[in-house]
This record gives C-alpha cells, sequence and structure tokens, in this order.
C-alpha cells in the first residue's frame, strides 16, 4: 500500500519506475473476479512464484533472471504459511484494535470529567473569592468604625482638657484683673480689707495642677502585616495601633550591662513602653545606640540592633580595646532610662598556664627545686609548698598565680622571689 506521495516517489526512482501502481480498488474487483495478476516487469508472464529471500510473488523469467539462487516456491504452496502468520498478527491487532477503542473512550470520558470537575473548582474559587470579598469589606467597615471611635475618645478627651483649661484661664484672668485693679485703684483700706480673700484666690489659682502637653496624642497607625483574627472564617489581617512608645518609659536589661571582656561579643536587651508603662508589642522603632572609648577619641564600638519584633531590641557589640566606654541608647532621638551610661571592659580574659595541684611536692614528684605562685615554703632544703607548711593555702591551687577557685582568670605572674625557669619547670611538671 503507497500513499499518493509514496507513489509518485515510486515512479521517480529508477529502480522502480518500471513498476506496475495498481489501485487498490481495482484490485479488489480483479482478485473477486479471478483474474490472474500478471508480472510488472514481464506483462506476458503470470505471477505463480513466490521468493522467499525477496518476500514477494514473481514470475519464471523472474526467477531466471534475478532470483536464480533465491528459494522459491509456488504460491499455491506458500499461501497457507504466509496467511497463518497474517492471521496471526491480524488477531492480536484486533485486540490492540479494542484495547486502543477503549483507551480512547477513556480518554473522551476523562476529558468530560476534566471539564466537568473543572467547572466545579471554578465554583468554588468563585464563592471562596465572594466570601473573602465580603470578609475583607466587614473588616475593613471593622476598622473604620474602630478608628473612628478612637478619633472620637481623643477629640473628646482634647475638648475635656480644653474646656478645664479655658476655665482655668478665664478664673486666672479674672483674679489677676481683679487684684491688679485693686492695686492701682483701690484705696489703702480696701486693699488691707480685701488683702486675705485675693491672696487665697491667687494661692488656689496657683496651685491647680495641669498638664503642659495635649492629654492625647496622634498616634494612630496601620499596620497591614498585622494579624487580626478571623472574619466569615476568614484570616484577615491589618489593624489599627494607637500605642505610641515612650523612651522615658523604655528600659536596659541585661547581666552585663556595664561590664563586658576585649574581643568577646557580649550585648543586653532593650524593652520598650508606652506611655502608661505597658510593654510594646511589636518592633519598627527607631532605636539606635553609640559605645565610644572615653579616653580614645577615634576608638569606638560598631554595635549590632536586633529587631525581635516583641517589643525588645538586642544590642551585641564586640569591644576590641580595653577601658571606660560611653553608652547612649535611644528610641525616637530621645535618651532611654539610665541612658547614657558607663561601660567598663576588661582585659581579655586570660588563662592558667600552670596546673591546678594540691601541692608542689606532690606535682614535682618531690624536687626541691620546684616552686609555685603561692609563695609556700617546705624545711629541709625544699622551695616549693608542702601540705601543712608555710604559705601553703590548705587546698588545690593554681602553680602559675596561687588562685584557689579552678574555674578563674589568672591574676598573672608569680611573686618576684620566683624565677621564670622554676615556674616553668613546674608548669610542665
Amino acid at each position: 500500500r503507497l500513499c499518493p506521495f509514496c507513489c509518485q516517489a515510486h515512479r521517480r526512482q529508477k529502480k522502480t519506475a518500471s513498476h506496475v501502481v495498481t489501485e487498490l480498488e481495482s484490485t479488489r474487483d480483479c482478485s473477486q473476479a479471478g483474474k490472474p495478476f500478471f508480472c510488472p516487469s514481464h506483462p506476458t508472464e503470470e505471477l505463480r512464484l513466490f521468493c522467499e529471500q525477496c518476500d514477494l510473488p514473481v514470475c519464471r523469467d523472474c526467477v531466471v533472471e534475478g532470483h536464480r539462487q533465491h528459494p522459491y516456491d509456488f504460491t499455491s504452496n506458500v499461501v497457507h504459511r504466509h496467511g497463518d502468520s497474517l492471521r496471526e498478527l491480524l488477531k492480536s491487532t484486533q485486540q490492540r484494535l479494542g484495547t486502543v477503542a477503549d483507551v480512547l473512550g477513556q480518554i473522551d470520558g476523562m476529558g468530560s470529567a476534566v471539564r466537568v470537575r473543572a467547572e466545579a473548582v471554578a465554583t468554588e474559587i468563585c464563592l471562596f473569592a465572594s466570601g473573602y470579598v465580603k470578609a475583607i469589606e466587614e473588616h475593613r467597615d471593622r476598622l473604620l468604625k474602630q478608628l473612628e471611635d478612637l478619633k472620637v475618645q481623643k477629640e473628646n478627651l482634647l475638648h475635656l482638657q480644653k474646656a478645664q483649661l479655658q476655665q482655668l484661664l478665664l478664673d486666672m484672668r479674672t483674679g489677676v484683673e481683679f487684684t491688679d485693679r485693686l492695686l492701682t485703684s483701690g484705696s489703702d483700706l480696701e486693699i488691707l480689707v480685701t488683702k486675705g480673700v485675693v491672696a487665697s484666690r491667687l494661692a488656689k489659682l496657683n496651685s491647680v495642677a495641669y498638664s503642659t502637653h495635649p492629654s492625647v496624642d496622634d498616634s494612630i497607625q496601620f499596620s497591614p502585616q498585622e494579624r487580626a483574627g478571623q472574619c466569615r472564617g476568614y484570616e484577615v489581617f491589618g489593624a489599627i495601633l494607637n500605642k505610641a512608645v515612650d523612651p522615658a518609659k523604655c528600659t536596659l536589661h541585661g547581666e552585663d550591662l556595664c561590664s563586658a571582656r576585649q574581643n568577646e561579643l557580649t550585648g543586653f536587651t532593650l524593652l520598650c513602653n508606652d506611655t502608661t508603662g505597658e510593654r510594646m508589642r511589636r518592633g519598627g522603632e527607631a532605636v539606635s545606640v553609640t559605645i565610644t572609648h572615653k579616653d580614645k577619641k577615634n576608638c569606638a564600638v560598631k554595635p549590632t540592633v536586633c529587631d525581635n519584633g516583641d517589643g525588645t531590641y538586642h544590642i551585641s557589640y564586640s569591644p576590641e580595646e580595653p577601658g571606660l566606654y560611653a553608652v547612649c541608647v535611644c528610641v525616637k532621638g530621645q535618651h532611654v532610662q539610665g541612658s547614657p551610661f558607663t561601660l567598663m571592659v576588661k582585659n581579655k580574659f586570660r588563662k592558667h598556664q600552670g596546673v591546678f595541684h594540691c601541692c608542689t611536692f606532690c606535682s614535682s614528684g618531690g624536687q626541691k627545686a620546684a616552686r609555685c605562685a603561692c609563695g609556700g615554703t617546705m624545711p629541709g632544703g625544699y622551695q616549693g609548698c608542702g601540705h601543712g607548711h608555710k604559705g601553703h593555702p590548705g587546698c588545690p591551687h593554681w602553680s602559675c598565680c596561687g588562685q584557689v577557685t579552678k574555674s578563674s582568670e589568672c591574676l598573672g605572674r608569680p611573686p618576684s622571689d620566683s624565677s621564670p625557669r622554676s615556674l616553668l619547670r613546674t608548669v610542665a611538671l
């Protein structure tokens, strides 16, 4: 079987140009009529033989010319064998045909299922989005209502403060005008008679306590990232923040707040509070920290400020030079409680170079020349300490400095009467 393109290519090639190409319809008609097939190379010869090697029907002249050494047989003898193989192939193909048809049916069914499922999911998405929009709108309205209530509350407090101050101002003006008029126009007797009442009134007006600042501030903020719980079953974000940090109420905490070691990382914590002293539960404040040496102008420590997001800030630093430092901690440009303060940076922690032993006599194996930094001596020519003898501290101690605490800092070189050579020997032992 050839397609039209292959049929044209068949005619163009030299080896197949002489082949006769017959349409399948005309071939069916010939087979049904029992007409013989003639060789395309030898039109007068009928195709009665089959070349096994070339796997095609041939005529007698083809066998003589091109298929002399090829095995061949009559078509009637080989048709059963080839027909059986074709039947097997046909059977397996028919089975696969049913399978392919089933798969195509499954594909069509899955395509329908996909479309139905996509429509259902699209409906779910629309319902979700619609509910989410309603939840957001409801949360928006709630925030706006909360904002309006907060504004009214602040305005009422300001109006009350304003009315009180206006009344106080009016009373003070009245008292001032009356007193001034009394002093300028009143007689001596009038002044002496009303002096007590006027003085009492003025003293009372002067003793009235009032705030020199507005009773509230404009610290109203909106935080989009703040979790605001659930609305209509959806989690929503965004909250109104009306608490403002008060630098004067912020405090510093830490075990090593005023002391540190050279080249060791240390730090302290800043706790931010609002005007009422209540802890702030959010971060984002402008915190600045400076650490400068008091004696060396160009010596400063660069601290690292870590915002914990809960109203606390951890300040870490590592001083390179020992000495006194001035530490300033500011929030919004204002000093917090305890700022500025003095920081003492001690020298780098000195490790013990000796051994922690009970006595020089034991640790040196009884050598007389071995010395110890505790300054103890033994009779009989021993220059080091021993149990119960002069200078022995009565407990284990470091041979390099004489300290009796094992986890401690070395105090430095031993007493002057101990030679370095003897100390080195003790350390080695």
